[in-house]
């Protein structure tokens, strides 16, 4: 048996996934990162490729959206998003837990641009449930409820059903959320993710023979997976064009984030069932639905790509927060940011550029040019989050210096208003301001440790200090590769970011 689990091997949370026809779609929370609403492809559910964008450089355009006067949104954003397709037309739908909205994003094929609506109301963790004329979204945390909605008005149907279906009642750690919702063989299914007191995070399905219930509940997986108490949870289920089903999931994988997994599913009585004992078996990968396609990688050492004569940034890459395209710009494989405000760190610096790490261990180097920073900015390279390692490039009465700063995982950080500064933990004269940094990570058995080096001349020369990353809840996604510059004195300095090279 192939072991083919975790799936995508990178941060994609809170996977929904449908099929249609032959191919499959899988879309995924992005919070705070920009372009959000990644949209995902696949042929065999093991093998994923970037191919579109819910929306592109602003959600609800509110200034913390774009890091303006110390704001922020990490962690908040784009949440738990739902996916499907009825009658030609694909919905995608998920909350902004910053702006307490809804939103539905439509489109007939989803490589294209799709178009955004507002939902009145505010449907925590929903899911989508098209049933014959009528359409329902699940949604709600510990109580979950059954809303009709009329799609035309964007609003609740006058009338419609709107009532709780079914609740935890217990003094679990997390009660039900994170709503998959389906109707197959004339039952209702909900599937939730559940914590128990004193048990792994639990998979949970709720069954009955009306939408209004009673619902009958059964656990479907109890599984860490061989991570301790990382247990394998929320998501949804999907079938095969020859009859098949399959779940897919995610687990928490420390500093990497929460990667999914996937696990093939039976019937049993008409519920769902994995494996024995609610464990994920070892199983053979699905027969692909098209055998000769060619994946584009989830990572990629390219900035840019040449579309109708244009270079624009690759679909691998996305900004933290909405970016300020008057003050980046880029080229034939390299990107430039001009600074545009004054920070105190990294977190507070627009227009940086993102990439997700991969499990278990990765590396990547870049080539920065800060011959025009200003006095006192930081250019670099960072393993990126709240607790982050970055190598940047400062000058200094006409001079410059390397610094290695970081922030460790058992700082407090004030995640709504974060102006505390990093911890310098070595400064280096340079030679030149053009330089080559590397970061290396290893995440196997939950290690979480990046290192950094520099390249002087022919060599890399490594820095002693290894940081150790932390997935923490402030910022709730994984660490990723980062390409910075921002000032702390006076703005309008630029660092430009080239060669860059990625390695799994």
């Amino acid at each position: 048996m192939q072991n083919i689990n975790p799936i995508t091997k990178q941060d994609y949370p809170d996977p929904d996934i449908i099929r249609v026809n032959d191919t499959y779609y899988l879309l995924s929370t992005t919070m705070h990162f920009f372009p959000g609403g990644a949209i995902l492809r696949s042929y065999d559910l093991v093998n994923w490729e970037i191919v579109n964008y819910l929306y592109a450089d602003e959600l609800d355009g509110a200034s913390n959206e774009a890091l303006a006067f110390e704001q922020n949104i990490y962690g908040r954003g784009m949440w738990a998003p739902t996916l499907r397709y009825h009658n030609g037309t694909f919905y995608a739908l998920f909350v902004s837990i910053e702006a307490q909205n809804t939103y539905l994003f439509t489109a007939t094929d989803p490589l294209a641009k799709w178009e955004k609506k507002c939902l009145t109301g505010m449907y925590y963790d929903a899911s989508l449930l098209f049933d014959e004329d009528k359409v329902y979204i699940i949604h709600g945390n510990r109580h979950i409820y059954a809303t009709e909605l009329d799609l035309e008005n964007l609003t609740a149907k006058e009338g419609g059903l709107n009532k709780e279906i079914f609740a935890d009642n217990s003094d679990s750690g997390l009660g039900y959320e994170g709503s998959h919702a389906y109707k197959i063989n004339g039952y209702y299914y909900v599937f939730n993710i559940h914590w128990p007191r004193n048990c792994v995070r639990t998979q949970v399905v709720h069954r009955a023979a009306s939408i209004e219930g009673p619902y009958e509940k059964k656990i479907l997986i109890q599984d860490d997976c061989g991570l301790r108490n990382k247990g394998v949870a929320q998501g949804g289920v999907v079938d095969t064009p020859d009859g098949k089903w399959y779940g897919f999931f995610f687990r928490d994988q420390g500093a990497c984030g929460r990667v999914p997994f996937l696990t093939p599913i039976t019937w049993e009585e008409n519920f769902p069932v994995v494996g024995s004992d609610y464990k994920i078996p070892e199983f053979e990968a699905p027969a692909s639905t098209n055998p000769k396609h060619k994946y584009e990688p989830l990572y990629t050492s390219d900035i840019t790509e040449n579309v109708n004569g244009c270079n624009v940034i690759k679909k691998q890459w996305q900004w933290n927060h909405t970016p300020d395209s008057s003050s980046y710009s880029i080229g034939e494989n390299t990107y430039s940011i001009t600074t545009d405000k004054i920070c105190t760190s990294i977190v507070q610096a627009r227009n940086t550029l993102t990439q997700r790490t991969y499990w278990d261990k990765c590396s990547a180097e870049v080539t920065v040019d800060a011959s025009h920073i200003n006095e006192f900015d930081h250019a670099g390279f960072a393993i990126f989050s709240s607790c982050y390692g970055q190598l940047s490039i400062t000058k200094e009465l006409n001079e410059y210096y390397l610094c290695l700063i970081t922030r460790e995982g058992d700082e407090v950080f004030d995640g709504r208003h974060d102006t505390l500064q990093g911890n310098l933990i070595e400064k280096i004269r340079l030679d030149s301001p053009i330089i080559r940094l590397r970061i290396d990570v290893d995440f196997e058995g939950l290690k979480d440790i990046a290192r950094f080096s520099y390249k002087t001349k022919k060599t890399y020369e490594s820095l002693s200090f290894n940081h150790k990353m932390a997935f923490k809840l402030d910022h709730f996604c994984g660490c990723r590769f980062a390409l910075f510059n921002y000032s702390t004195r006076r703005i309008g300095g630029t660092a430009t970011f080239s060669d860059f090279k990625y390695t799994k």
